[in-house]
């Protein structure tokens, strides 16, 4: 209709201010749970009746800080062993750019389970059944948390927050957070000038996350297995 009222086809545009009218929708946070009831989430996960796999996503998930539509569509060509270092291409990425996640001991420990289980898939978590040439649904790790009797409390995607919340209320550094979370700086200048990857401190700061999970699944629930939590200088 502007283009009409440009062009002189008419005098004016009736639709204009329509927007007006109409109530902004309003943001809808995913649902997530509180740091401190990650042990109860931990304890359900490690009893609940789904198929090995599931669990070592939705924990490959946490522990990574991943979406995760990202997380199932891991590749073992994107995973460096020797640098411990995960690098998901743009293409992949939400926000069409690279994104590198340091993997902590207990994220390594999720790919030793999957290479032992995974039928030389390129994908680290594929489909159940052959030829395996697909990575599981996005869809899996929700189905299993609602049925670990999380429906309305917690979805995939809300384990981001949670260790969002986990690391801010530790006072870890906001924009390392942030870059663990391949958040963009709403600031377009800041953003433009800050092009730090803050791969040490995430290092540090993922490692840290591990030993909270680990921690949280009270000894012998978590699949990475139990070690004392350490307190880091970050």
């Amino acid at each position: 209709m502007c283009y009409a009222v440009n062009m002189g086809i008419i005098d004016n545009n009736p639709l204009a201010k329509i927007t007006d009218v109409f109530n902004s929708p309003k943001v809808k946070n995913q649902p997530t749970i509180p740091p401190t009831e990650l042990p109860q989430f931990m304890q359900a996960l490690a009893m609940a009746k789904i198929e090995l796999q599931t669990r070592c996503v939705i924990e490959w998930q946490l522990l990574t800080l991943t979406r995760p539509s990202e997380a199932v569509g891991a590749k073992w060509e994107e995973i460096n062993l020797d640098k411990k270092l995960w690098s998901i291409p743009a293409e992949r990425m939400k926000m069409d750019r690279p994104h590198n996640i340091p993997l902590s001991p207990q994220a390594i420990k999720i790919l030793e389970i999957m290479k032992s289980i995974n039928h030389t898939s390129e994908f680290v978590f594929p489909t159940a059944r052959p030829p395996y040439n697909k990575p599981m649904s996005s869809q899996t790790a929700n189905m299993a948390i609602k049925r670990m009797g999380c429906k309305d409390k917690l979805v995939a995607h809300g384990l981001r927050a949670l260790a969002s919340t986990a690391l801010n209320e530790q006072g870890f550094n906001y924009d390392v957070i942030e870059s663990a979370l391949s958040h963009v700086d709403k600031n377009a200048v800041r953003r433009a000038y800050n092009k730090a990857e803050y791969e040490h401190q995430k290092r540090i700061m993922l490692d840290w996350w591990g030993d909270f999970v680990e921690q949280a699944s009270q000894g012998n629930v978590s699949l990475s297995g139990n070690r004392n939590l350490k307190l880091v200088n970050h």
